[in-house]
């Protein structure tokens, strides 16, 4: 059945320096009824500090993290980061996690990327209870005991000092995986997902169910949020359109991350992409990069991207509606960013 699709902006993570005109953009489509707004981090700029700062320019969106990587804080820090944000913004913060990959986690954060369900688990009950603040803080898990193992033997349990504004915050988790999927489905309030396809909702729907099957399930289907992120490329020339998302895929394919360990190119793969994932990651591996582009087929980008003539982008727009997802979460220009408006809400 048809849908009403809210709207959010990805502002993202900063390139080499810090992006232009976002105040400018949050009030533009604050006005333009859009729903939320979401940073992230990778290995540069942090997701926390940007949205205080260019959210106190906002009185309504939902403003939210897309994604915290769990790696670069401890549960209690980012429990102290979502309880401070949600004050200064009234209680509008979301707090979307996630694990990143490997590269990341051990070649930047310099921790191991082992038993990624387990510490996401655990991650996710620690800034649950701290939220909560029904009790002291302890921890028996072998991801983050609390107190300290092994250390002095001085350690505290202790209660947070700032009460919560909100002691059920919303917590989303990025997921890509079948079992991290159901995962989110059992633990979250939402799901991310970097690549949806509508069209193909079965590739999602028993992991899904599996998690909402689960007798620890904190949201049935009917309340649990699907954010999706889809690449916009509003062009009359719809060839030259394709040509501007196609560096985008084949890098999170080709690139972001290891030949035997890439999330992104596995997504692909179910889709039934893998003789074409297959030829981008050997060419982008092996510095062929402009071919790995031209290698990405259209199918492939209109699977999970809105690319086009506004006319097509409509009535691609109907696949989306029809799907399970609740906010469509996009990024361009204002320009881009206007037009998804009047495509959406007109």
């Amino acid at each position: 059945m048809a849908q009403d699709l809210k709207l959010g902006w990805h502002i993202g993570y900063w390139g080499r320096s810090m992006p232009v005109g976002v105040p400018e953009t949050l009030s533009m489509i604050e006005g333009l009824g859009y729903d939320s707004a979401w940073t992230a981090e990778s290995w540069g700029s942090d997701a926390i500090s940007p949205l205080a700062w260019w959210g106190a320019g906002t009185s309504r969106l939902r403003l939210g993290t897309n994604i915290v990587q769990i790696s670069a804080r401890t549960p209690s820090a980012t429990a102290m980061a979502t309880i401070t944000m949600d004050h200064l913004s009234a209680g509008r913060f979301c707090l979307g996690l996630g694990v990143s990959g490997p590269q990341v986690v051990e070649g930047w954060y310099g921790q191991r990327f082992n038993k990624p369900l387990a510490r996401t688990r655990e991650y996710v009950d620690i800034v649950r209870k701290i939220l909560a603040r029904e009790e002291r803080l302890t921890n028996d898990g072998p991801e983050y005991p609390i107190p300290a193992r092994d250390g002095l033997g001085l350690g505290k349990a202790l209660n947070v000092m700032t009460h919560p504004l909100r002691a059920d915050v919303p917590i989303f988790l990025g997921a890509e995986g079948p079992k991290n999927v159901a995962l989110a489905a059992e633990i979250a309030d939402g799901w991310f997902p970097i690549f949806y396809a509508p069209r193909h909702e079965e590739l999602y729907a028993a992991s899904l169910e599996e998690g909402f099957a689960r007798p620890t399930a904190r949201r049935r289907p009917e309340d649990f949020e699907i954010l999706a992120t889809a690449t916009i490329a509003i062009d009359d020339d719809i060839d030259r359109a394709y040509d501007r998302v196609r560096p985008t895929l084949a890098l999170y394919v080709g690139g972001m991350g290891a030949q035997e360990m890439n999330f992104h190119a596995d997504v692909f793969r179910r889709l039934g992409y893998e003789e074409a994932v297959d030829r981008i990651q050997s060419l982008f591996l092996n510095g062929k990069q402009a071919e790995a582009v031209a290698a990405v087929p259209n199918a492939m980008v209109d699977e999970i991207c809105l690319v086009g003539p506004p006319a097509k982008i409509k009535d691609d727009l109907a696949a989306w509606r029809e799907s399970r997802v609740t906010t469509l979460i996009v990024g361009g220009s204002p320009d881009t960013l206007r037009t998804m408006a009047e495509l959406v809400n007109g």
